[in-house]
């Protein structure tokens, strides 16, 4: 068991014929109980900060692993969002691709189809040219012909009583 301050203060020497001086020996141990009361202070006051920071150092160990583990799930989910970011613009993409693919042979076709009804339109333009140039070729025959001028050299009587009622 640890001395005490009590214990050094009520500690009796026993008396020898020539023996240390009392008064001096007395000073000695009041000194000595002064130190060692304020030794004993300052070992409680550092074993109480001691614990105190025990104590902080548990609490902040314990923030450090939690924020630990939560940068562990932060990055975790991170990875988890990404991967799942490339996924679906993998899928975009293939979907963007198959539209793309179906737009342009719908345009292909369609455009297949408008050269077709050009060059159909082409024919219908050059049978209509020909029996457009073949009906004026024939009209213009017929104005050529000397029926015309025959018509012109043809004389027309009078018919009877139209004479006297244009005289009249």
């Amino acid at each position: 068991m640890p001395l005490t301050p009590l214990d050094i203060h009520n500690k009796e020497f026993s008396k020898g014929f020539r023996g240390y001086d009392e008064d001096e020996v007395n000073e000695f141990l009041d000194q000595v109980i002064k130190d060692y009361e304020m030794i004993i202070r300052e070992k409680k006051e550092l074993e109480t900060k001691v614990t105190d920071l025990t104590e902080k150092l548990g609490h902040f160990t314990n923030i450090e692993e939690t924020l630990n583990k939560s940068i562990i799930i932060a990055q975790e989910a991170g990875e988890d969002v990404k991967r799942n970011a490339q996924k679906e613009s993998k899928l975009i993409i293939k979907e963007a691709e198959k539209n793309a693919d179906r737009i342009i042979n719908e345009a292909l076709s369609k455009s297949r189809k408008i050269a077709m009804e050009i060059e159909e339109l082409k024919k219908q333009s050059k049978v209509f040219r020909t029996r457009f140039q073949m009906l004026i070729e024939a009209q213009l025959d017929l104005l050529k012909n000397d029926d015309w001028d025959h018509l012109l050299e043809y004389e027309v009587e009078p018919i009877f009583g139209e004479e006297e009622e244009s005289k009249s």
